[in-house]
């Protein structure tokens, strides 16, 4: 290095010119840049010596000649001609190739062009030699493919911020990518990555779950209420295409038409019973007066078996679902609506496939006689549990069968009883939400709905006795024999809810079995659930069995595999469950966020952790059960009145206190 000679080092990876003024030490030189900056530079620092000397004031002007040559697309044309014969350039050689002088301002624009490449050109010592053509084609696509990112980017920006300020945006394929990583964040998802920490710094919100929500909300593509239970769960909401190109062609199956050897009870009257909002029609009743006088009862279930085949698209899907899912919001179907609702049920008016379970009871409410058939039926008309209540309260004398039913149901409950059969009463409600605005409506325990219930119990009891009669292998449900309190325990609890949650308690979980079981709480020796085809899964392998063997063909599955299915299905199955009852909780909370000046009233039921005052209670009203902590002594069974003082169902948090008598005589007057 000499004085005055202008040269290129780096400053902290920047690129930058500057003249040598004098040396420092043994190897060290002070240089001076553009700026009148000084540098101690070491040699072994220096990328490029231009040839000349200069004073650091003419450094801007030099660059600005520069400039003019620095064309990047010119290296390809030298790439072009070198690669052929693999020669290797100088920056001096480069120049005179492409300005056809070696001037020190061409030269100085050559090295700059070459050492700046990362495509055509690699360097090796004080030489750059033409990279392969394939590996320039390779370069060529990467560097096109992260400019497109960028781009892609950059985009997504723009229409975050159009989105934040209200603007309706179409969201791009690429836009969605960006949204699943800040929902990964939302949901409480790990790997979300860099990402979405990006995009989230980028909008000004915190890197963590509630950030990432609040972003989502704002923008519109999540809904204040957005039901996270369900997001996490591998609960699918939609059907994919692979399902749905087989709906079409099942769509126009006419029962009426097929020749499957089915039991013709179309003469027969037949009713369905259910909630107004019922969509998917899986049960009927009729009853058919013999000669003799005897009434034999029918329980009609829908038969999705025959537009469904163990092993096809269908059965598949609803096997990965396991059931229907109910929520507040709605219902996520297990099989596509399309058929769920139409040709799967049992539609008022219209010839239908059935599995019909014929029963005459003898005189105490058990079985004298049963029979099974895959059947034709014409639902007569559609009830619901208010129309049939008011039918028997006014005993309509021309529909005799609702009463004769409604008297088999209660034969039935009475038998169940003296079986071991263990009722438990507690307060049930549906929480249903339209248009943002939430209802929860206490379910009675009416005659048509414990009507409904014994004949569904009834068509379980058969199937159990079917499939132990001709050692089928059928997913069997059981309950173990609890373990109950005793009579002098249970008395001195209050009658009532109290008491019943005393039971609930020690009621262990049902079990699935490929073997006939007993079923406690039912008092059965053997059920098999049948009634639920079109929502449950299990009750849709029960169909395959008994019918396959109805027919006497060969059963669809063995017992390892059903065995199998019937492990998987269970796993799902308590999924959905849990979406279900976190979904119902959230709005069970929202309802009381939103009523929090009522006041309620309240029973005692249990206790959690009575040395911390920690106890559950229940709202009779709404049929909801909270933990509580009290700051008072209580007993189990007292009531009370209270009110909520905080209610966040997103953080699923409730407090409530109780409202003292003075209280409530001032609110009273």
């Amino acid at each position: 290095m000499e004085q005055g000679k202008l040269i290129e080092f780096r400053v902290q990876g920047e690129r930058r010119l500057a003249v040598a003024d004098r040396p420092e030490g043994k190897k060290d030189w002070i240089v001076i840049d553009a700026g009148g900056q000084s540098h101690k530079v070491r040699p072994q620092r220096v990328d490029y010596t231009v040839e000349g000397t200069y004073e650091s004031s003419e450094i801007n002007g030099f660059l600005a000649e520069v400039e003019s040559y620095l064309d990047p697309s010119s290296l390809e044309i030298a790439w072009e001609m070198l690669i052929e014969d693999n020669d290797t350039v100088t920056p001096q050689q480069m120049a005179e190739l492409l300005f056809s002088e070696q001037s020190p301002v061409a030269c100085y624009a050559a090295h700059c062009l070459l050492s700046q490449d990362k495509i055509y050109f690699k360097q090796k010592s004080e030489h750059y030699e033409p990279r392969p053509a394939a590996q320039v084609e390779e370069i060529k696509h990467q560097l096109e493919v992260q400019a497109e990112k960028e781009s892609e980017k950059t985009q997504f920006i723009v229409h975050l911020k159009q989105a934040l300020a209200g603007e309706e945006i179409q969201w791009s394929e690429s836009d969605r990518l960006r949204l699943e990583a800040i929902e990964k964040v939302a949901l409480g998802g790990n790997n979300a990555g860099k990402l979405a920490q990006e995009i989230l710094q980028s909008a000004g919100r915190n890197f963590d779950a509630q950030g990432a929500w609040q972003l989502l909300v704002d923008i519109g593509c999540w809904s204040r209420h957005e039901n996270l239970f369900l997001r996490r769960s591998s609960y699918p909401t939609t059907f994919s295409k692979k399902v749905l190109d087989v709906v079409q062609p099942r769509l126009q199956f006419d029962p009426a038409e097929a020749n499957d050897n089915r039991l013709d009870l179309t003469h027969l009257k037949v009713c369905t019973i259910d909630d107004e909002s019922t969509t998917e029609i899986d049960d009927g009743l009729s009853v058919e007066y013999l000669t003799d006088g005897t009434a034999k009862i029918w329980i009609h279930i829908a038969d999705p078996t025959r537009l469904v085949a163990p092993g096809d698209e269908l059965d598949l899907e609803a096997r990965r679902r396991s059931t229907s899912l109910y929520l507040p919001t709605g219902m996520v179907s297990m099989f596509p609506p399309e058929l769920a609702t139409g040709p799967m049920s049992l539609v008022e008016g219209k010839t239908c496939s059935a599995l019909s379970f014929g029963v005459i009871l003898d005189q105490s409410g058990g079985i004298q006689e049963y029979e099974i058939h895959p059947s034709l039926i014409k639902p007569t008309y559609r009830l619901t549990y208010d129309d049939v209540d008011e039918m028997l309260q006014l005993g309509v004398q021309n529909e005799p069968e609702i009463a004769d039913l409604a008297k088999s149901s209660y034969l039935r409950r009475s038998w169940r009883k003296d079986q071991g059969a263990i009722q438990i009463k507690m307060p049930e409600s549906i929480i249903k939400v339209q248009d943002e605005e939430v209802t929860i409506e206490l379910i009675d325990s009416s005659p048509s709905r414990q009507l409904v219930a014994e004949m569904m119990i009834l068509a379980g009891q058969i199937g159990g006795k079917y499939g132990i009669e001709h050692n089928l292998s059928l997913p069997y449900r059981g309950q173990p024999q609890p373990e109950l309190p005793t009579e002098e325990e249970l008395l001195q609890l209050p009658a009532g809810p109290t008491r019943f949650c005393a039971i609930r308690s020690c009621m262990p979980r049902s079990e699935m079995s490929m073997s006939p079981i007993r079923h406690a709480s039912l008092g059965l020796e053997s059920y098999v659930q049948v009634t639920s085809p079109i929502r449950r899964y299990t009750d849709l392998l029960s169909h395959f069995q008994i019918k396959a063997h109805l027919q006497g063909e060969e059963l669809p599955f063995s017992r390892e595999e059903l065995q199998e299915i019937v492990y998987s299905v269970s796993s799902s199955s308590y999924e959905a469950t849990l979406v279900e009852r976190q979904t119902n909780r959230y709005w069970g909370l929202e309802y009381l966020r939103r009523n929090s000046k009522c006041v309620w009233d309240v029973v005692v039921l249990r206790w959690l952790r009575e040395d911390e005052d920690l106890g559950l209670i229940l709202i009779e009203d709404l049929g909801m059960e909270l933990p509580h902590r009290f700051d008072r002594p209580v007993t189990l069974g007292e009531r009370m009145e209270m009110q909520v003082t905080h209610a966040d169902p997103q953080r699923d948090e409730v407090r409530l206190r109780e409202i003292t008598e003075a209280e409530i005589q001032a609110t009273t007057f």
